[in-house]
């Protein structure tokens, strides 16, 4: 398997050399309306894209832009048929103590109807399949369902909210491959998109609880924003980004004799970007944040109550693909939700009771997007990390296609019945 992902990494490589990137290399191929059309937005929509570069490989916010620019299409009563596909190659070659190595591979589809009955109001209703590969079963078989009311710069979401890599935050906080393995998320939404301030704000009602479970219930939610210092038309882009996740698993109702746990997390930094106009070098990041844990449970179950980190990132961006550094120093640092990389307790399964106290880490990653259509992209990520403490290196691997379309199937509010 080792030498097969050799020969992955190799074309991979080969594949970022060859030729010019059509899109911007973040995660906006996996959260855009159009996951393939992001350079060719008007400059008017585009113009705060870059205001929210606060993703492990720094990806924007323009995706609510897009979905603000493509609200101009639509009219009340407006019938649609949306179709969201994602297809998912990431293999883990992963031999250390705190995160195992494995691969997802497999395929997720999203089929559903699209309602306007204003402008300003849509409802979507569908079905989510999750189909493994190298599994004749399911993996999950779900009704969707989602109610989105924009007005001005405020966005309401209520039922199926934009999740995991849709709220903007960091990795530590928030894990890449939730995109895969929770792709859904039910519960609350606010989002704010102004000229300076972004903020999402969201509740994840993961496990609902009745009266003798013989479980916990469990809820995750938090605050995802960013301050923008610079100017407009400024070749240099700063913001100022604060980060919050809560995670808790308790209740009232169930027959357990298990204590609860409230876990917080937190980031704030700086974000600084500045475009350049040549052919080859299109700019220049840097971020970095300091983070914190504290868990807020009367009984703790985790080695450590409290913990701090710094994590610094710089990219490159150019023609050819995304070049990213990563540097991460945790001391006692936990976090639900984030990448497993980052934690100072072990997930796996052989080492379940390690633990890595001072955790430091080097990522240096490979990014980029083929633009396919304004429908699909297809995303190519080789990531290798090396772990100071255990002197070893270790890489992933990924591939993913993104596609989303969506059919106007007509309008029900101009039919006028017969006899009327």
């Amino acid at each position: 398997m080792r030498n097969f992902l050799k020969i992955l990494v190799f074309v991979g490589l080969v594949l970022i050399r060859v030729g010019e990137a059509q899109a911007q290399l973040n995660n906006q191929a996996f959260i855009s309306p159009e996951p393939g059309a992001l350079r060719h937005l008007r400059a008017a929509d585009a113009a705060v894209s870059t205001e929210m570069l606060t993703d492990s490989v720094d990806s924007d916010n323009s995706g609510f832009n897009v979905a603000r620019a493509l609200s101009n299409r639509v009219d009340a009563g407006d019938l649609r048929l949306s179709l969201n596909s994602f297809t998912f190659f990431k293999d883990n070659e992963y031999f250390n103590k705190i995160v195992d190595g494995y691969t997802l591979f497999g395929s997720q589809l999203n089929p559903q109807l699209v309602y306007y009955p204003t402008k300003e109001l849509r409802l979507e209703a569908g079905v989510f399949l999750w189909k493994d590969f190298g599994n004749p079963v399911l993996q999950q078989v779900r009704p969707t369902y989602r109610a989105t009311w924009t007005t001005g710069h405020h966005q309401f979401i209520l039922g199926n909210i934009r999740p995991n890599l849709s709220h903007g935050y960091i990795e530590p906080l928030l894990n890449f491959e939730r995109v895969i393995l929770n792709p859904l998320e039910e519960g609350l939404q606010y989002r704010y998109l102004g000229s300076r301030l972004f903020a999402d704000v969201w509740v994840d009602w993961q496990r609902q609880q009745y009266r003798y479970s013989n479980y916990q219930e469990e809820i995750a939610g938090g605050i995802s924003s960013s301050y923008r210092l610079s100017g407009d038309g400024s070749n240099w882009h700063v913001s100022v980004p604060f980060q919050f996740t809560a995670t808790h698993q308790g209740g009232q109702i169930d027959t357990l004799n298990k204590p609860l746990q409230t876990l917080f997390n937190a980031a704030a930094g700086l974000s600084a970007r500045r475009a350049f106009d040549g052919s080859n070098v299109r700019g220049f990041r840097f971020n970095g944040y300091f983070l914190g844990f504290q868990d807020n449970s009367f009984t703790s179950r985790l080695p450590y109550k409290s913990g701090r980190s710094l994590y610094l990132n710089t990219t490159l961006e150019t023609r050819y693909a995304d070049v990213m550094l990563s540097y991460w120093q945790g001391q006692r640092f936990v976090s639900p939700l984030g990448g497993d990389f980052y934690q100072s307790v072990s997930r796996t399964v052989s080492n379940p009771d390690f633990t890595d106290r001072n955790r430091q880490i080097l990522m240096v990653r490979l990014l980029r997007d083929f633009r396919i259509s304004d429908a699909a992209a297809l995303t190519v990520r080789v990531e290798p990390v090396y772990d100071f403490n255990a002197n070893l290196l270790d890489f992933s691997f990924g591939v993913y296609l993104n596609f989303r379309q969506e059919w106007l199937l007509g309008n029900v509010g101009r039919r006028v019945r017969v006899g009327q």
